[in-house]
């Protein structure tokens, strides 16, 4: 693990941009994720080592100012949380479904690396904040027993933030659904 993770999420879309140069800038860390996302911010997610991430964030942070609303610094992440979001893996066999929902894309990445910890599940996608007015969505495949392990662990991780919607774990999905999640 020893990878950190950090995010920060703009109010104004130019700003978010002059913000994502400045902390790619300052440290020398992946940039993960620097888009738009409904509605109408911009969202901006980085990788690295923790010093790096942190330093990064804070340059952005220092760009945005009072433009900044939601900001995130995780540590240790589970290497599931990039998987997810990269949406790289592939997937021959049909496996149980596991869902967790959310009002935060903060909330999100804290359940997904939550989820990802407690039990042995691969992420199959981490959508965060577009074309779904701003909320954020994780779904993840595995054992049922695991998924369902999972599922509770990312709700339990949330639910201190209060930004969760919904959950669900579907144990036999038709192949034609699953095909059309992993896609």
């Amino acid at each position: 693990m020893n990878k950190a993770l950090g995010l920060l999420e703009f109010t104004s879309i130019a700003k978010g941009m002059e913000a994502a140069d400045a902390m790619t800038k300052v440290a020398a860390i992946k940039l993960e994720e620097a888009k738009t996302v409904c509605p109408g911010k911009y969202l901006v997610i980085v990788s690295g080592n923790l010093h790096t991430v942190a330093t990064s964030v804070q340059a952005g942070e220092d760009k945005g100012k009072q433009l900044v609303v939601d900001r995130l610094l995780m540590t240790d992440i589970h290497p599931e949380v990039l998987s997810g979001l990269n949406g790289s893996e592939t997937f021959p066999d049909v496996g149980p479904v596991g869902v967790l929902e959310f009002f935060s894309v903060a909330s999100a990445l804290v359940a997904t690396d939550a989820a990802a910890k407690a039990a042995d599940v691969k992420m199959i996608d981490v959508r965060l904040a577009m074309a779904i007015g701003g909320k954020s969505y994780v779904t993840m495949t595995g054992d049922l027993e695991q998924v369902q392990t999972a599922v509770d662990a990312g709700e339990a991780a949330a639910r201190e933030a209060g930004m969760q919607i919904g959950r669900t774990v579907i144990p036999a999905p038709t192949e034609e659904f699953f095909r059309k999640l992993v896609r």
